[in-house]
């Protein structure tokens, strides 16, 4: 695989305070479209500081309907989704072009300073995960064969969260595989969500991703994301 075989997808909403720092690990040569809903100068940001390769569009819906435009506009043969509050790791690019074989990637999402034994925990549960059969994929570390997304026709528009973890078990059930790669490492930047209560995001994850993965979520409460977005005010 090479860089130019790759888009990076990014949904963002009012990251001004992140952006920089995500951007400063990107490689210059990726594509990057970043769809946003923002109202502050996050846009304008990315215009000045990455110019070059970069397509912006403005998009007033949820993180599912971003992703879904992302994936319609770029035409490289692989999409990899990320989140604007992490930064990827400093070989993180260079373990991605070595992979070969046509499948869904997914790796941790680790902390550099503060959380660090919860973003490990949460590492060892994805691999346990994945040992038992299950992909426990995350949107911000997510590398997609654009076959894979157009076989089960892309993310469901229905889902305000958890979109990642649905279109990787139905990638998987179509029949396409999906890895986890541990050393395909980003870091988080951002910790709102988890200083707002990490039993809590824990609990949410784990409850709607049972659900999902069941069948048992009923339809009335696939559009609600149970308080998920509350703490991602900047």
């Amino acid at each position: 695989m090479n860089l130019s075989d790759v888009t990076l997808v990014l949904a963002t909403r009012d990251e001004a305070h992140n952006i920089r720092r995500f951007l400063s690990s990107v490689p210059t040569e990726l594509a990057l479209v970043v769809v946003d809903a923002s109202r502050d100068e996050t846009p304008e940001l990315i215009g000045r500081l990455r110019p070059e390769r970069t397509l912006v569009l403005r998009e007033p819906g949820n993180v599912t309907r971003a992703r879904q435009r992302g994936t319609e506009v770029a035409r490289s043969p692989w999409l990899l989704f990320s989140d604007a509050d992490v930064e990827f790791a400093a070989d993180y690019f260079a373990r991605l072009t070595a992979l070969d074989e046509t499948a869904v990637y997914y790796g941790p999402k680790l902390s550099r300073n503060r959380f660090r034994t919860y973003y490990k925990a949460f590492a060892m549960g994805q691999a346990l995960c994945q040992a038992c059969g299950v992909p426990a994929a995350s949107g911000s570390n997510l590398l997609v064969p654009r076959k894979a997304l157009s076989a089960v026709g892309g993310f469901d528009l229905n889902l305000s969260c958890n979109e990642d973890s649905d279109l990787v078990w139905r990638i998987r059930r179509a029949g396409i595989p999906a890895r986890y790669r541990p050393d395909l490492v980003v870091y988080a930047t951002d910790h709102r969500r988890i200083e707002a209560g990490r039993v809590r995001k824990t609990l949410h994850s784990i409850l709607r991703c049972l659900f999902l993965y069941s069948g048992l979520m009923p339809q009335r409460w696939r559009r609600l994301d149970w308080g998920y977005w509350q703490d991602r005010r900047p």
